[in-house]
């Protein structure tokens, strides 16, 4: 099975001081040691960094170095798919956004589910399932 990461999963993963830290790292684990991969989106990775880089968050934010080269070590990790927008995810976008008649406080997390849709995803890793059940089609997974 491929696990879509979003960013609240990804910065649980990451964060130490984040309180599902370690129920996310053993998550992850447990998926991987299972054989499944995963698929990470840019738009993550970018939002991860500035999340992980902010001291109004976190008391020991990282700093933009090591935000930059854990990003990168998961966007080059072996069992990760790299994905991307595409124009079939822009019609799904296009078509959830009104479908759904739903805000601006969704166009970033609706743009990467039609992402995910688009590359085959059918489960997602998060801290926040609200921002994917209402498309429908996916499972998601939280720790």
């Amino acid at each position: 099975m491929i696990h879509g990461i979003d960013t609240g999963f990804l910065v649980a993963a990451e964060v130490a001081e984040h309180a599902d830290h370690a129920a996310a790292r053993l998550m992850f684990q447990q998926f991987r040691a299972a054989g499944d991969r995963f698929a990470l989106a840019p738009q993550v990775l970018a939002e991860f960094v500035h999340v992980v880089t902010d001291p109004k968050r976190f008391s020991q934010p990282l700093t933009m170095e090591a935000a930059l080269e854990r990003a990168e070590i998961w966007w080059e990790s072996p069992e990760v798919d790299q994905i991307g927008a595409d124009a079939f995810s822009m019609t799904t976008f296009f078509a959830w956004m009104r479908q759904h008649r739903l805000g601006r406080k969704r166009i970033l997390d609706t743009l990467l589910a039609s992402t995910f849709r688009e590359a085959g995803v059918q489960a997602i890793l998060t801290t926040n399932s609200r921002d994917f059940t209402v498309l429908g089609g996916f499972v998601c997974v939280t720790p």
